[in-house]
């Protein structure tokens, strides 16, 4: 590497860690002190947190970003304040404690849960009756805190109907230690794997999707590879895997995808090109693609994406709160209702024959709408869907599209 392409990426990292301590400045420490109250017209989102973080000594913060020596788990409720005093998408972070739940995501209680049986006497407390169960895991940089309130959100906006788990490894939470991270998230394989069999074990759960964000998507993914290559293939309980931004080399992931085999479970990714996290750590990892950045549409891309079966929800155009447009599976109302309404359920985001390379409107809320009557959600809408089915049905939608176009043109010339 020259020395005048190191200080522009040293620029980069800075300018980002940067943004990112802009975002966290006024944040208390410790708000994972329970107040033990849920205000009327507040909602409670009770969560199992599983860790390999070492156990913090200062009240409220829990487990810091040190790694620990086992699994830990810990049930956790969360108040979040009435929908009229907030945005979907938004986690409200308290800026002075004690939190005023009216207004700010709050604790409502910490219970350690100290067995394995303990755990699934949490699940069966907490499995809805779709028998589902969601398995989380967060990304670089995030403190414990930072995780639980995120998926709390995530949980509560979009209205999932599966029980609520959490995987949180440990991240220091600092832009500059990205390679401890990655190590932490190599550390913890094991443990998630421990966490994926107890849930399979369950037998009141029928089914299991795990949504990792970012680092947390490598760690999801070599879980499941190390789980195949020992057992041959993944459990069939977990039938759903949601990749978003992930921070993965994409020729590592299709080595990944080789060795987990053939029958596997559902993958969807959320990509943005204009994900700025991605672009540094591509430039810190070799320049190779990351996969939370690619252009589905383009080659060859698309072509391995079609023969993997693999669903993209390209977000690119979309535009949210965050400056390193990162966390955009978390703050749009859309796509978090999106997953709510149809990925964790196990349903296709292209019911209605909706192919690769049409924006998305009323599917991305869980309705169907026809081609035509779509005409200007196919311009204008920043959410496409590109999915396994397209070379069948995309160039039939576009004339079916003109059709309609051309007869809606007729009828306002003849009136």
């Amino acid at each position: 590497m020259t020395s005048r392409v190191m200080p522009r990426i040293l620029r980069r990292v800075i300018f980002a860690g940067l943004l990112v301590l802009a975002g966290c400045a006024g944040r208390p420490e410790g708000v994972l002190v329970p107040s033990g109250e849920t205000p009327p017209g507040a909602s409670k989102v009770d969560l199992l947190v599983a860790t390999t973080r070492a156990p913090s000594s200062q009240p409220g913060v829990l487990f810091s970003g040190e790694r620990g020596s086992q699994l830990e788990l810990r049930d956790i409720a969360i108040s979040i304040p009435p929908d009229a005093n907030r945005k979907i998408g938004q986690v409200q972070w308290p800026k002075k404690l004690p939190a005023d739940p009216m207004k700010d995501f709050s604790t409502v209680s910490v219970k350690p849960v100290e067995s394995a049986k303990a755990g699934r006497v949490w699940l069966d407390h907490n499995l809805p009756k779709s028998r589902r169960v969601l398995v989380f895991v967060h990304g670089f940089n995030n403190r414990y805190e930072d995780a639980v309130y995120r998926f709390a959100q995530i949980v509560h906006d979009s209205k999932t109907d599966a029980a609520p788990v959490i995987f949180t490894w440990p991240s220091r939470a600092s832009i500059f230690d990205y390679s401890y991270d990655k190590e932490s998230t190599n550390y913890s394989r094991d443990a998630l794997e421990e966490l994926l069999r107890a849930a399979v074990d369950t037998p009141e759960v029928s089914e299991i999707t795990i949504m990792a964000h970012s680092m947390g998507t490598w760690l999801a993914v070599e879980t499941l590879r190390q789980m195949a290559i020992r057992d041959g293939r993944v459990p069939k309980k977990i039938q759903q895997v949601i990749l978003a931004s992930p921070d993965l080399d994409v020729d590592v992931f299709g080595q990944q995808l080789r060795a987990i085999g053939p029958d596997r479970p559902q993958f969807t990714l959320f990509v943005s090109r204009d994900d700025r996290a991605l672009t540094l750590s591509r430039r810190i990892s070799g320049n190779v693609d990351r996969l939370g950045q690619i252009n589905p549409a383009a080659e060859p891309y698309r072509s391995m994406l079609e023969k993997q079966g693999i669903t993209v929800i390209d977000l690119t155009a979309l535009k949210s709160g965050d400056r390193l447009n990162h966390g955009k599976f978390a703050e749009s109302p859309e796509v978090v209702r999106l997953i709510g309404n149809r990925l964790i359920d196990g349903q296709s985001v292209t019911d209605s024959e909706v192919g690769l390379g049409e924006r998305l409107g009323a599917v991305a809320l869980g309705t169907a709408q026809t081609v035509g009557s779509a005409a200007s959600i196919v311009v204008s809408t920043p959410i496409a869907v590109f999915d396994p089915v397209t070379r069948r049905n995309y160039d039939d939608q576009w004339r079916r599209l003109g059709n309609s176009v051309e007869d809606t043109t007729a009828t306002a010339v003849g009136q």
